[in-house]
């Protein structure tokens, strides 16, 4: 998962609801995908409610550290 909103750089944290992502994991705030009008600008592709993710993350699977 993506730490930050490709737009706006606003943190995602993936333990937390509000991010927004298209199927390439294209990812961005709510207020973003709101203003793109639910499309990814990369691809074209639909922006859909990114699951949440809950407890900590396996160790071979951690979540992204790289912001874009």
């Amino acid at each position: 998962m993506r730490p930050t909103c490709e737009r706006c750089a606003t943190d995602l944290p993936a333990d937390a609801p509000g991010a927004f992502i298209c199927s390439f994991e294209c990812t961005f705030c709510a207020e973003c995908a709101d203003a793109l009008d639910e499309r990814c600008p990369n691809c074209g592709g639909e922006l859909l409610d990114r699951p949440t993710r809950l407890g900590e993350a396996p160790p071979q699977k951690p979540a992204g550290a790289r912001r874009h």
